[in-house]
């Protein structure tokens, strides 16, 4: 029995960053799983879209795909325009929708990785304040699921961790850093970009933390990345999960 293809859905950008950052992630993921087949797609702005690819794989006598969602919370591309055109795909396809990447450990892993890539010294993490910063969105479920990793990584021993917001919230990451500033105990401020890839608002991010003392790279590649990717789609692969009803047959299924 073959296992289903692994389709991995980023949103794409203008910026050739983006893309290039997305295709070295998944070749991360096939190096972890040699025997799966992992094919890439975009929701705007790259290709291949995420229609061609499901129209190819149909051509070729694939008949099960999971589509994962490169995102880290479950927003309106994840409730909406991901289903939206996963129901599309040809009838011959059963598509399965995984679950968004976040909120999850393996992320956590990810960002202070890259925090210490960028010269964070982990002894120092009793007296470092972090802003962990992240696109934005106004989807009250995502601003709230970032509000709850911020507190849930104060506690793993950082001296403060605030949200911040690169659009649509507040607060900004500038403003975080010039609060974190001001609290007892926080010696140097560093900013933990909560995004996958280069582009237009990580640059914003960016230039938001231009007070801070330590900026991170974008999670991009990490390993945790490319474990938690293979993780989602065991999870949507497995019997008797919520993930595992064909989207093309019911399009009550976000």
């Amino acid at each position: 029995m073959h296992r289903p293809v692994l389709l991995v859905i980023a949103h794409g950008s203008r910026d050739p960053r983006h893309a290039a950052t997305v295709h070295a992630l998944v070749r991360r993921v096939r190096s972890l799983r040699p025997g799966l087949r992992v094919e890439t797609a975009f929701l705007d702005f790259n290709t291949p879209s995420v229609h061609g690819v499901l129209e190819r794989l149909a051509a070729e006598g694939v008949r099960d795909v999971v589509a994962l969602p490169l995102l880290l919370t479950r927003a309106f591309h994840a409730k909406a325009d991901i289903p939206a055109v996963l129901r599309e795909a040809p009838p011959v396809l059963r598509v399965r929708q995984a679950a968004v990447l976040g909120p999850s450990p393996l992320l956590l892993s990810a960002l202070e990785q890259r925090l210490y890539e960028a010269g964070l010294d982990p002894a120092d993490r009793s007296s470092t304040g972090v802003v962990l910063a992240s696109a934005g969105s106004s989807d009250p479920e995502a601003i709230a699921v970032i509000a709850d990793i911020a507190r849930e990584w104060r506690h793993t021993g950082w001296c403060a961790v605030r949200p911040a917001f690169a659009s649509a919230s507040l607060p900004r990451t500038e403003d975080a850093v010039r609060e974190l500033r001001a609290v007892a105990g926080v010696r140097r401020v560093a900013v933990a970009p909560y995004v996958l890839a280069p582009g237009f608002l990580p640059d914003r991010i960016a230039r938001g933390a231009a007070g801070a003392d330590v900026l991170a790279d974008v999670l991009g590649p990490a390993p945790a990345v490319a474990r938690l990717l293979v993780r989602r789609y065991d999870e949507a692969y497995a019997p008797g999960t919520c993930q595992v009803a064909p989207l093309a047959r019911t399009p009550a299924l976000a």
